[in-house]
Formats: C-alpha cells, sequence, structure tokens
C-alpha cells in the first residue's frame, strides 16, 4: 500500500470510511482496499501505544451479618425463583398450569425475614437486580440483604437505589444517640433527614416533633410538607400545638395537610371549630313522621373556613356549595353527631333518610371522617351488612371507600365481611375488597372464594373473568385448601349454555391454583429449621 494511505490520521481514514471512497477517495490512492489495510495498520499501532489504567483501590471487606443463612434447601428454592424470573420467556405473565414463581418471590423473602435469616452471599448480586426491576420488592430485599447487601450496593451504580436513606450506606443513628441524630438532621441530604424523622416518630413521636420544630423556619416549602406529612406516624394531641401553628404556613399543601392531621385529632381546637360549622349545615328535621336528616350548605367560603383547610375552588364538575359541606363534614369529629341526633348511635344516623338529595354527599364525606379518624363504629354503620346490594347500602357503593372503611375493622372480622360479601354478591365486585383482608385466606373466607370460583366453573363462564381472583388466591389462600381443590382440576362436562371450551380452561387454572398452593407450602417447611 502507499505510504502516504498507511501515514494518514485516523480520523481521515474514519471520515473517508462513512462518506466511501467514491466520493471521498483516500490520499495517495489505493482505493477501498488501501483504506482498510490502512486502518489494520493504525488499530495495530494504537492497541500497542495504549497506556493501562491505574488500578482502583481494593474494596474494604464487607461488614458481618451474624443472622444465620437459610437451610440449603431454602437457598436452592430462592435460586430457582431467581432464575425464573431473569430467564428468556420466564414465568412472569405466563399462563398455564405450572406455579408462577415470580409472584412466590415476595412471600418466599417475608418468610425468610419473618424467621431472621440473611442473604446467602452468592445470591445477592441476584437479589439485587430483582429489587432494582421490581419496586415492590425493596424493602424485603433490603431487610434480607442487611448491611453485606448495601456493602456490595455501593460498588454498582446500577444497584444504587439500595443507598437512598442512608449515607453511603450507612445505617441510620441510634434514637438514643442524640449527638449523632442533631448532626444527621442538620447536615444529612433531604431524603437522610426523612428516613430519620420517619424512624424517630416511631420510636419517640414528642423527640422527633422537637427536632423538627428547631429547624421547620428555614426548612424549605416542598421540605417542610414531607416533614409535616411524616407526623401521621405516632399522631397525637402533643403534636396540636405545632399543627395549629402550621395552619399560617406561607405554603397552601403544607397548611392543607397540617389541618388534615388536626382534623383526626378529635379533641382539636379545629376539629371543635369544623363541628360548629358542620352542626350550622346539618340537623335533624322532626317536623315529619319519621325523624329525617336537613341539610343546608354553606353559602361561602370565608378567610377562616380557608385557614382550617376548606379549599375553596371546587375541582371541576363540582358544586361550590357541596364542595365546601363535604369537607366541613369530614373534618368534624363523629363523636359530634350522636348528640346532634338524640343520642342515636352511628348505625341509626345513617339510617335516617337524608332530605333534598344530600344522601349521597353526606355518606361520603362521614366515610371519609371515619377513615381519617379510625373510627370502627361508623365504619361497620357506613359498611352495613355485606348481603346489602352495593348500590343500596347504608353508606357508599364505592368499593374504593368501602375497601378503606375495611382497613379499620380488626383482621378477623374484615375476613368475615368480604366472605358475607362474597356469597351474596360473588366475585366480580370483590377484587378491591379481597386486598384488604388478611394473609393466609382461611376460615369463611378461604371457603367463601372457592365456593364462588367453583359456582363460576359450574356456570361456564371464561375463567379469564376472574383471573385477578385467581392470582390473588394462588398468593392469599391458605396452602391447606389445596386437597379440597382436588376435585375442581378435571375437565367438567360442559352444558350447552357454556362458553366453547372453558372447562379445559378452567382445569388448567385450577391444577396452576393447586400446584402453586402446595409449593407455598414447600415453600415455608423448608425455611422451618428441623
Amino acid at each position: 500500500m502507499p505510504g502516504t494511505i498507511a501515514s494518514a490520521p485516523w480520523e481521515e481514514l474514519v471520515t473517508t470510511a462513512l462518506l466511501g471512497t467514491d466520493r471521498r477517495p483516500p490520499t495517495g490512492g489505493g482505493g477501498p482496499a488501501g483504506l482498510l489495510d490502512a486502518a489494520a495498520a493504525h488499530t495495530v499501532r494504537r492497541r500497542a501505544g495504549l497506556l493501562p489504567a491505574p488500578g482502583a483501590d481494593r474494596p474494604g471487606p464487607a461488614p458481618a451479618d451474624p443472622r444465620p443463612t437459610p437451610p440449603p434447601a431454602a437457598r436452592r428454592r430462592l435460586a430457582q425463583l431467581l432464575a425464573d424470573r431473569s430467564a428468556p420467556g420466564g414465568s412472569g405473565g405466563r399462563r398455564g398450569a405450572a406455579p408462577d414463581l415470580t409472584e412466590l418471590i415476595p412471600q418466599w423473602l417475608a418468610a425468610a425475614n419473618r424467621r431472621g435469616f440473611r442473604a446467602p452471599a452468592e445470591l445477592l448480586p441476584a437479589l439485587l437486580d430483582a429489587a432494582r426491576a421490581r419496586t415492590d420488592l425493596r424493602p424485603q430485599v433490603l431487610a434480607f440483604a442487611g448491611p453485606r447487601g448495601l456493602w456490595l450496593a455501593g460498588l454498582n451504580p446500577e444497584w444504587r437505589f439500595a443507598l437512598r436513606g442512608a449515607s453511603a450506606g450507612a445505617p441510620r443513628p441510634l434514637p438514643a444517640d442524640s449527638g449523632a441524630v442533631v448532626r444527621l438532621w442538620e447536615e444529612g441530604l433531604f431524603a437522610e433527614r426523612v428516613a430519620l424523622l420517619a424512624a424517630l416518630r416511631a420510636h419517640d413521636p414528642a423527640g422527633a416533633l422537637t427536632l423538627l420544630a428547631a429547624t421547620w423556619a428555614t426548612e424549605r416549602a416542598e421540605d417542610r410538607l414531607m416533614f409535616v406529612d411524616s407526623l401521621r406516624t405516632g399522631l397525637s394531641p402533643v403534636d396540636e400545638p405545632f399543627l395549629e401553628q402550621a395552619l399560617s404556613d406561607r405554603s397552601r399543601n403544607v397548611r392543607s395537610t397540617a389541618a388534615e392531621l388536626l382534623s383526626a385529632l378529635p379533641e382539636s381546637a379545629l376539629g371543635a371549630r369544623m363541628a360548629s360549622r358542620a352542626l350550622s349545615c346539618v340537623s335533624p328535621d322532626l317536623t315529619g313522621d319519621e325523624p329525617s336528616v336537613a341539610v343546608e350548605a354553606p353559602h361561602e367560603c370565608d378567610g377562616a373556613m380557608e385557614r382550617d383547610g376548606v379549599v375553596a375552588v371546587p375541582p371541576s364538575g363540582r358544586g361550590e356549595r357541596s364542595w365546601w359541606l363535604g369537607q366541613l363534614v369530614e373534618a368534624t369529629p363523629l363523636a359530634t353527631w350522636p348528640a346532634r341526633f338524640g343520642h342515636r348511635t352511628a348505625r341509626e344516623i345513617v339510617a335516617l333518610p337524608v332530605a333534598d338529595g344530600w344522601a349521597e354527599e353526606l355518606h361520603a364525606a362521614w366515610c371519609r371522617a371515619a377513615i381519617r379518624q379510625r373510627d370502627a363504629g361508623w365504619a361497620r354503620a357506613l359498611l352495613g351488612a355485606p348481603s346489602a346490594p352495593p348500590s343500596s347500602g347504608p353508606g357508599t357503593s364505592s368499593l374504593a371507600e368501602r375497601s378503606k372503611l375495611l382497613g379499620i375493622l380488626p383482621a378477623a372480622e374484615r375476613g368475615d365481611w368480604v366472605a358475607g360479601f362474597i356469597a351474596a354478591h360473588g366475585l366480580s365486585e370483590a377484587f378491591q375488597l379481597l386486598g384488604v383482608c388478611p394473609t393466609p385466606w382461611a376460615g369463611p373466607l378461604g371457603r367463601a372464594v372457592v365456593d364462588a370460583l367453583d359456582i363460576a366453573r359450574d356456570a361456564g363462564s371464561y375463567p379469564w373473568s376472574f383471573s385477578g381472583v385467581m392470582g390473588l388466591a394462588e398468593r392469599c389462600l391458605n396452602p391447606a385448601e389445596a386437597d379440597r381443590l382436588e376435585v375442581l382440576t378435571t375437565t367438567p362436562d360442559e352444558s350447552a349454555d357454556a362458553s366453547p371450551g372453558a372447562g379445559g380452561y378452567w382445569s388448567e387454572a385450577f391444577q396452576r391454583l393447586v400446584s402453586t398452593l402446595r409449593l407455598r407450602a414447600e415453600m415455608v417447611a423448608e425455611l422451618t429449621p428441623p
């Protein structure tokens, strides 16, 4: 090749290759073959002259974790679950009779954490990869991975999520170490301070409030909102003076959050002010044959109402007066109403007819008040009997609000109520309600779900209409139900009005449910040391 081509600068060769030798012939000729020869010679020279990169410092040793690792069988099971998650065409989203192993990872981690195990070192990378892909796994993965997981996360930028809320992976100071707590509060990053305040509220609510009050005047508005919201944990009358002061904050969002928290304290001064306003709007009407509820919504939203958290401008499509009324009633202590209505119980008050079409608005506001104030008595009254049709129930037909009301009740009562709802109305509207029930589903609830699935199977409906409930059942049904479900894995005879092929699909769905329940039982057994 001509020497002029071989000595041409690398950048010139690259330009010629990009444009083509027809449009830009190489210097000195030689055509395409000469260009390639010159590039090969340049490549050898460039590689021979490459200087090695400086060596990185060796990381320090991983911190010790005194917790035991799971038994060998459980470690193998975890490796199988994690491998299935990352395998091409893995179980996520596939159908068939085989269990969806991906959906069992959270249950395995929860069971291992309850037993105080730590992650095997060889599985830490796969665990951190799984948590990077699925945010719902992160709390359980980080608890299982422990200090070694944080140490390893500090060596890989893709696992940086594990270090959020900790300084370079360092643990938060103990609440008793007041000096370290104050230093982190005054010098830490915002995420570190939020995590610190949340941890302190769980341990010492009054001490956390004192820490926040010391720097409150210098905090940014967006930071103040997050900090005041953290006071939900451990909320008590001790917080009232601080929250009352926050009602005058420059930020509307801070004022609104402070008002919401104060309204969750039934004895607060704000609750008394809201009760006074609400009582002027809602009153008993005794003029008819039967008592009823009379409603006169507010005609204006004054400055005092706005200071107490009432938002003056309603959302699009919502009337001003009904918007203001709802806010007043939801912020009023529920103990106000029995005295107003002749010492009737919550159930009796909710059953009273409401004049002029205000029932839906008033009951919805009472629902929000019961949820905010965690009042189980009013929650029961507003839920009514589970057999009552949702559209004609005493409180609300909204399944989202019913789920929140159920969340206030004791766990066993929740399960019994939803079991009664399913027995009366089937599964079509029960998905949201099942999500707040304690797991595993046992007793009446487990039997109600299985019976409803059996009824749907016999009716010849397609099983994918119930795929959400089937997925929940795989994760939440008591594994002891597997034997009772075995009879449903056979393909039933299809009736004339059944959907074509539905029997085979149901058989497959129940086979998957049974195999998943048995696999869950095996997982628990493997995590239980002999």
